[in-house]
């Protein structure tokens, strides 16, 4: 451009700076973002500190990473740590006892074998309620996320291993229920989030087919996994696509991606503001998972940074979005859901693009097989410390199932609200996605039949790391 005038930079921020226009390089912003998980994963100051000192000294203090981050560090450190002892402090009920009133529903109910679980708002405060016995669970399962319910019950407080196990959804007791009569739709942003899943719910249950079919497809579209049965569970958790049925930024993307047309006709503020709606609608239908919470705060940062004309590295996007959720909610930081979310995203943007290019040698095949592998390896932690298992076979029905479920996404969401609105249409409408919807389960039920298990699969494993380090090193000569 004419007349523009180039300012030098400090050699300190030069690496990240001078390529994402922003005073952080991206180790560093990563680095910050892992401090405040620590920090109030372990609710305290003092360990905020001391992951602070740990980052500086493994990211690489001098130049590139002063001392002045270090003190940003430390500051931050302290702060995650003391608003993650805040939160944990505050996971006990206010008041226990006998409790006649309104409450509302936080979320679905969740069905399990032999109950139902329901996590209930009263006073403000969210206790977590257990409905045994079929003729109660049919009665609950009825209801939905953002009901009011008239209910009588006893409010008492939660052992330790209970209190570590739903500290993320911020339940501090349990409701023992007595008895529920009137139930009442809730807020105005409640009943148009009910009605929209109502009309996914109709439009699948007429053009899917077995009811099995469309569980699966809620599951995909928007999350809900409610219906879905135990062995289906079972199954796309032992061939590693349980993520296919946890919304996540491949939701968020598709959704923005079919909103295109509208978003491009608007200016770059309406189009902001537009494109944060849309985020917003969706983590709101979506039950504000913590996937989908992760995924639309990276969209809406990256709204953002495209408003302000800067670069948007999607490694930095997901630093900075770790970092503004656990400022404002640490207990995330306790959720598996969230966890794998981040790291499957951190292994796609990070060890993705580096081992595509090293198996080039695979062609056509080396971007999904090193993205699929990166994403594997983003999500091993967590995934064998909760699971205790890593499947083997989740390599190849990633690679199978994962493009057949984005395509059913991208239709699906807008191909059910036709299918729900006039469902004489919904079997030609949804008859794409029923192909799609059987070819995923099929994919997983294979790959669970194929999952070796045990020292086999550790076995298998090693020898897959040796094939890519072989493909990589032919890749060098």
């Amino acid at each position: 451009m004419s007349g523009s005038v180039r300012v030098p930079i400090p050699r300190a921020y030069a690496d990240g700076y001078g390529r994402l226009g922003h005073p952080l390089s991206g180790i560093a912003v990563a680095a910050l973002a892992t401090v405040v998980s620590i920090g109030a994963w372990a609710a305290s100051p003092a360990a905020g500190v001391v992951a602070a000192g740990a980052a500086w000294l493994v990211a690489g203090p001098g130049d590139r990473f002063p001392g002045r981050v270090l003190v940003l560090f430390a500051v931050a450190g302290v702060f995650a740590g003391w608003r993650g002892a805040t939160a944990w402090d505050g996971l006990a009920p206010r008041q226990v006892g006998v409790y006649t009133g309104w409450a509302r529903l936080v979320d679905d109910p969740q069905p399990y074998p032999g109950s139902t679980r329901v996590i209930l708002e009263i006073d403000g405060e969210r206790f977590e309620m257990w409905a045994r016995g079929r003729a109660l669970k049919l009665r609950v399962g009825e209801w939905q996320g953002g009901d009011l319910v008239h209910a009588r019950g006893t409010r008492t407080a939660l052992d330790a291993e209970r209190r570590e196990r739903v500290a993320w959804q911020h339940v501090v007791g349990e409701f023992e229920y007595d008895w529920a009569s009137d139930v009442a739709a809730g807020g105005p942003l409640a009943r148009a989030s009910n009605r929209v899943r109502d009309t996914i719910e109709r439009g699948a249950a007429a053009g899917m087919g077995a009811p099995d079919d469309a569980a699966l497809f809620r599951g995909l579209v928007v999350g809900d996994d409610r219906d879905e049965p135990q062995t289906m569970i079972d199954r796309f958790r032992a061939s590693g696509l349980s993520h296919l049925t946890a919304v996540s930024g491949q939701n968020v993307s598709f959704v923005l991606a079919a909103s295109g047309p509208l978003l491009r006709g608007l200016g770059p503020r309406a189009r902001w503001l537009a494109s944060l709606g849309l985020i917003g609608w969706f983590v709101t239908l979506t039950r504000f998972e913590p996937s989908i919470v992760r995924a639309g705060a990276m969209a809406a940062i990256s709204a953002t940074g495209f408003l302000l004309g800067r670069q948007r590295s999607p490694a930095r996007l997901l630093a900075l979005a770790v970092i503004v959720l656990v400022a404002v909610d640490p207990l995330i930081v306790r959720s598996v859901g969230f966890q794998l979310s981040v790291g499957a995203t951190a292994g796609v943007a990070v060890l993705g693009p580096p081992l595509a290019r090293r198996l080039g040698a695979l062609g056509p095949l080396a971007e999904p097989a090193g993205v699929t592998l990166g994403a594997q390896l983003g999500v091993a932690v967590p995934q064998l410390l909760v699971f205790g298992q890593l499947p083997l076979v989740s390599l190849p029905a990633n690679l199978l199932a994962v493009p057949v479920a984005g395509a059913v996404m991208l239709y699906g969401l807008p191909a059910a609200l036709l299918a729900g609105a006039a469902p004489p249409v919904a079997p030609v409408v949804l008859f794409p996605c029923r192909l799609g919807v059987r070819w995923v389960d099929l994919v997983a039920a294979i790959a669970a039949a194929a999952e070796p298990g045990g020292r086999a699969t550790l076995v298998g494993w090693s020898l897959v790391a040796l094939a890519f380090a072989w493909l990589a090193s032919s890749r060098d000569r």
